[in-house]
């Protein structure tokens, strides 16, 4: 495991050691030194009581490689002194000094069902398109999101007295950071990159950029998010991330229409207001945006999801594990279904689809899982196929 602040990784002489112990040690240093340079050595990690215990572990070792502030050192000593250390009544412990490791990286099962990792594995992973997440923010800090982090705004504050009664406590260290996790979550899905953290995303190399739009308790005015929608436009973003929705508002409309007219795509989670009906929320009932319902594992319906004839697509969206804020969780709406289209689309305008071209083919590579119509539109979100990979 790396150690990132504090401890001194230089090595620390015998010698330099035994002139910080008492007289008494010094006095048998050199005998100690005679045993000590003969017979095979181990690294071991010693903690003791007291300063007695200290003099004892400095006087076995050949080498000190870290001493600590918590009465601990890391020290190189002559197997044939470690049991002698081990029976010292004021030597705490005596271990190995093995090691720890990186949890592996791990491919939702969302990420996988929609063919991602084939498209990955052909060299498709998204590169050159921009995917702005237009939600909650996104953590500035998260391990798994770094490499493919771009430029964020902010149409509405982070932190404040409301997010002592909910949010999660999360620093806004930037005014687009996310103080409630729903949009680190869809980040996770849309654009997680495939280096060896954490969790993989559908565009693997498409440039993710936050737009702060809902507050810590997951609102936010239409005139916050219209202009969300806005900048992502004049920007010249690719794609628009729309895991939210509401009722129908005018301003939003036009915003999502002056979205599509200078080439971005937008995509937006029907709802999760199942089982229902002709209950598509909006934007994602828009015409000109991309209306996306959730599926299970099994392939079937969410429960929650939102259906209805503005259904274009349906990606997974029950259980999905992602980023959230300082780690991350398994959460389940159409929110979570949504960015799963949306990598899908910057990869594809990545390869200089248009909006409207990139749309088609989402559609006309879809998978038909055997779904209503008003719940799968032209059925399951396939990257693969829609990438020719």
């Amino acid at each position: 495991m790396e150690n990132n602040g504090g401890a001194d990784y230089s090595r620390t002489s015998r010698r330099s050691i035994l002139r910080a112990t008492s007289g008494a040690v010094a006095g048998v240093g050199l005998a100690g030194v005679a045993t000590a340079d003969s017979g095979e050595r181990r690294e071991v990690n010693v903690g003791f009581e007291n300063d007695r215990g200290r003099n004892a572990a400095a006087e076995a070792a050949t080498d000190v490689r870290r001493e600590f502030a918590f009465d601990a050192m890391t020290i190189t000593v002559p197997e044939r002194a470690l049991n002698g250390l081990r029976r010292n009544p004021n030597v705490r412990y005596v271990e190995r000094n093995g090691e720890m490791h990186a949890f592996e990286q791990t491919t939702p099962w969302g990420v996988d069902r929609v063919d991602a990792p084939v498209a990955h594995d052909a060299g498709e992973g998204g590169s050159g398109a921009d995917v702005a997440i237009i939600d909650t923010g996104v953590d500035s800090t998260h391990e798994a999101l770094q490499d493919v982090l771009g430029e964020g705004a902010a149409f509405t504050g982070c932190g404040g007295f409301a997010c002592l009664f909910g949010g999660n406590g999360n620093d806004c260290n930037r005014s687009w950071d996310d103080d409630n996790d729903h949009g680190t979550h869809c980040a996770g899905t849309a654009v997680a990159p495939d280096d060896g953290t954490g969790v993989v995303g559908v565009a693997t190399r498409s440039t993710l950029h936050p737009v702060k739009v809902l507050d810590c308790l997951g609102s936010g005015t239409n005139s916050d998010i219209a202009a969300g929608i806005e900048h992502t436009a004049e920007q010249g973003w690719d794609v628009a991330s729309l895991s939210l929705g509401g009722a129908q508002s005018d301003l939003v409309s036009d915003a999502c229409a002056y979205a599509h007219d200078n080439g971005v795509l937008v995509v937006a989670a029907a709802g999760n207001d199942g089982e229902c009906t002709d209950c598509v929320s909006y934007p994602a009932a828009e015409p000109n945006v991309i209306a996306v319902s959730a599926t299970t594992e099994s392939d079937e319906i969410a429960a929650f999801s939102s259906t209805g004839p503005e259904i274009d697509i349906a990606a997974p969206g029950e259980g999905i594990y992602s980023t959230v804020a300082g780690g991350y969780d398994t959460l389940s709406g159409t929110s979570m279904a949504c960015p799963h289209v949306a990598g899908a689309a910057g990869q594809l305008m990545s390869n200089g689809y248009t909006n409207e071209e990139a749309r088609a083919r989402l559609q006309e590579t879809a998978e038909d899982i055997g779904l209503e119509e008003a719940e799968q539109g032209h059925g399951l979100l396939d990257v693969a196929a829609a990438l020719d990979a």
